[in-house]
């Protein structure tokens, strides 16, 4: 079994360092060397993707095509989304082989197990009631090529959960696995709108989840208000990681704020530095405030000056 516990925000004192990720493991890239397509698939019911190779020339899929593939829960269904030109973040130990495609047959049986998981749902908030746990149910799903079942459900506490996985398979007549997820991977797979008014970026995006800290949010100029940079799983922004690196970039090339200067006769204090718009405010000593394009400052030795 797989569980992540999570905290929640701490909004009455702003711990902030409680929306953190301190429990995301970030497998190691690798400069994947191949000669061959590189298929990006997608398992429907949890919004996770995978690489995956034909096991020959002769197997044409194309994207919106439906396969049978290996996965970490065992044989199952998954949708092409095409050809991975520069998969990134991943490893060659990740890529999997594509056992067949979707036949259809094998589509009207896909259409059956969904109806079997609906049914499921109502079967599973029972058991629980009855053995009064405390579990919230996230995602229900009966495996394509195997007689196993996937309960996916999100708890405050750990949960012996022993007891009901008997009463399960007893209901069921097969392998039963409950996985406890945390509060972004339940976000990822059910879905939802951000503040942005967009899908949720580990929905919709990616998810491939980098940790994101509140150092991100201050290198971006962003408040600290939790309420603003927080996602409504209660964790920090996933676009303040995806952000993060071209902010980084950009700062290079600008002063830092408090930098001092002399511009016009006059000592100036850089206040604000804005690596979108390109512009800098400095507050000088005579109580000027400008606001000057960051394409004219310059390095001069260990200083800043401006053309």
């Amino acid at each position: 079994m797989s569980d992540i516990f999570e905290t929640d925000i701490d909004d009455e004192n702003e711990n902030l360092s409680s929306l953190e990720d301190n429990d995301i493991d970030v497998a190691a890239s690798e400069n994947l060397v191949f000669d061959y397509p590189l298929y990006h698939l997608k398992l429907d019911y949890s919004c996770e993707t995978l690489y995956a190779k034909t096991p020959d020339s002769k197997m044409q899929i194309a994207a919106g095509d439906f396969v049978i593939v290996p996965t970490r829960y065992g044989k199952d269904m998954a949708r092409v989304l095409g050809v991975a030109k520069k998969p990134i973040g991943i490893k060659q130990s990740d890529i999997v082989t594509i056992d067949r495609k979707a036949s259809e047959a094998d589509l009207k049986r896909r259409d059956e197990l969904i109806q079997k998981e609906k049914d499921a749902f109502p079967i599973f908030k029972e058991k629980v009631a009855y053995h009064k746990l405390d579990m919230k149910l996230v995602e229900t799903h009966f495996l394509f090529d195997e007689q196993k079942a996937l309960f996916f459900f999100s708890s405050d506490s750990r949960v012996d959960f022993r007891e009901l996985v008997k009463d399960l398979v007893s209901v069921f007549k097969m392998r039963i696995e409950l996985r406890q997820i945390g509060v972004r991977d339940e976000s990822r797979i059910t879905g939802g709108l951000g503040v942005c008014g967009r899908p949720f970026c580990c929905h919709g995006v990616s998810d491939k989840l980098r940790p994101v800290s509140i150092k991100m949010a201050k290198d971006q100029n962003l408040s600290l208000n939790s309420m603003k940079i927080s996602g409504q799983c209660g964790r920090l922004l996933c676009c303040l990681s995806y952000e993060y690196d071209w902010y980084n970039e950009a700062r290079k090339s600008l002063p830092n704020e408090g930098v001092r200067l002399s511009y016009d006769g006059t000592d100036f204090r850089i206040t604000e530095v804005n690596p979108l718009t390109s512009m800098v405010k400095m507050l000088g000593d005579d109580g000027r405030l400008l606001e000057v394009n960051a394409k004219r400052f310059y390095r001069d030795g260990n200083r800043w000056k401006i053309n």
